[in-house]
Parts: C-alpha cells; structure tokens; sequence
C-alpha cells in the first residue's frame, strides 16, 4: 500500500522512503476496473446497445468518479507527495486522486485477486450517494457523428496566451462541415466544449447524463480464495517511515480474508465464477 500511495514527485525527493512510486500501479489498476465495469455491464445490461456500454463504462471510471471514491477513503490524507505539489493543494486535486484509487484498486488486484478488486470497486461505487455523471461529450458526439455522418470527428485546437493565462480553442469537424467551437484553460476542456456545441447543434440541449449506481444483484459473486501477497516487508528503518493506511483501506484484508475457501465436503457441481449458479 505504500506504493500505491506514492507519487512520484515524492520517490524523486525522497527515495530512502519510497523508492518506487505508483504508476505502476495505477496503470495496472486502469486497466483491471476497465475489465470490472465492462463485464458488470455486460452481464447486467443485455438489451443496451455497445454505445450505450461504452457511455455508461464512462460515467462509471471517469475522474469525477473516481475522485469521489478517493475522497470516501480520504485518500488524500495519505497520500506521499513532494513539498510543491503538497503545498499547493495537491492532496484535493482529483486527478491525483483519481489515479491514487486506481493505484489502490491494483494493490488489491495484486495481493487478493481479481473477485475481492471487483467488489471493493462495486461495493464502494454504490455506495455514492449520488449517479454518476457522464461528461463525456466527446465519446456521445462520436456516436452520433458515426451514426449520421459515418464519420469520426476531428478536432482543430489552438492555444493563444491571453494576459497571464493560456486559452484554447478547438473546432469540431465531421467531414468539411464544422460542428462547433469550445474554449478552455486546456486543449481537452476546449475539446469537450467544442462536442457541447456540436451536440447541441445536432441534438438540441444537452445536460452531462446521469447514470443509475448498478444494483445489488440478488446472488452473491463466487469468490476465489487470494493469491499470495506481493508486498515484501519493509526494513526496519524505512518502516518508521511509512504511512499508517486509512481505517477504510484496512477493509481489503478482511474482505480477503472472506474470500479463503473452507474445507469442502461432498464435491460440488462447478459454478459461475459471476454469479455462484451451477454450470450446466
């Protein structure tokens, strides 16, 4: 867990503490809660078509989202950062915490196994007290581009210093015909403003779209029991070091430890590693 509360600006000052920081990990983790959210979503939402899928994967693992489960952990607090990103606010900035959780979820991965990483994820997103929002304008602009024009946009983006600060913007192209035109403090905001315009160009207003937390599903997931953890112990002198892990990080041992199969008796028929049904 130190890894993956470690960011580089941090390994960079002080790598007699933390040597490795965790990108690593986050990478790893990115990708396992895309494998988790799209196979949720798969199984759950039958009739949804593949660009439904994508839009609703989208709100589930976007950075606000992310954020906000980072923040449910107060991941921020534990988080090793250098002296400049630390003084200027940034244990709050959502990016760092968005990619600490991912980081957090690889850990998991890692030391206990895909089934305990798919509920910690689940478990903690519905528990939001609010859906998730979708802002992502350009991936439901390209779903429409595709299905109107069998075309996917393109965008021309300038940047111009304007005063102190630097503004862009970005023009939105399907074929020749310019769709719309977005400004913004970066090349990415100026683009989702951009496929704003567009949208409501094609489409009429548009709102950033609320997406239902997934429910409980009335069978319980059949769990593997962990693998054995990666984490190597710490020396001595390093150990003092460390940061105390928050209370609700601690819950990954327990829920891991639930996970360890008790003796069986009689053979079983093989179940669905989803949902715990007997395969026919």
């Amino acid at each position: 867990m130190l890894e993956a509360t470690t960011h580089s600006s941090f390994a960079n000052e002080s790598p007699q503490i933390s040597p490795r920081d965790n990108e690593r990990l986050e990478y790893l983790g990115d990708a396992v809660l895309q494998l988790i959210s799209a196979e949720y979503l798969y199984k759950h939402r039958p009739g949804a078509s593949e660009g439904e899928l994508t839009q609703t994967r989208s709100a589930m693992v976007n950075t606000n989202t992310l954020a906000e489960l980072a923040e449910q952990l107060d991941l921020g607090s534990y988080l090793l950062l250098g002296k400049g990103i630390a003084k200027g606010g940034g244990r709050n900035l959502k990016s760092l915490l968005a990619n600490a959780f991912e980081a957090v979820l690889g850990a998991v991965f890692l030391d206990a196994g895909y089934d305990a990483a798919y509920h910690y994820y689940l478990n903690r997103y519905r528990s939001l007290p609010e859906p998730a929002v979708d802002e992502n304008f350009k991936g439901r602009l390209q779903q429409v581009s595709q299905e109107r024009f069998g075309q996917t946009p393109l965008y021309e983006s300038e940047g111009a210093k304007v005063g102190t600060t630097r503004e862009y913007t970005s023009v939105v192209f399907a074929g020749a015909e310019p769709l719309g035109t977005g400004h913004g403090a970066t090349k990415q905001e100026a683009e989702q403003e951009a496929a704003r315009a567009a949208l409501e160009s094609l489409v009429g207003a548009v709102k950033p779209s609320s997406v239902a937390k997934p429910p409980r599903a009335a069978r319980t997931r059949a769990r593997r029991g962990p693998k054995a953890s990666t984490a190597k112990a710490a020396e001595p002198a390093e150990r003092a070091a460390e940061t105390e892990a928050p209370p609700e990080l601690t819950v990954v041992a327990s829920e891991a430890a639930e996970l360890r199969p008790e003796p069986a008796g009689d053979p079983e028929p093989p179940r669905s590693r989803q949902f715990g049904e007997p395969i026919d």
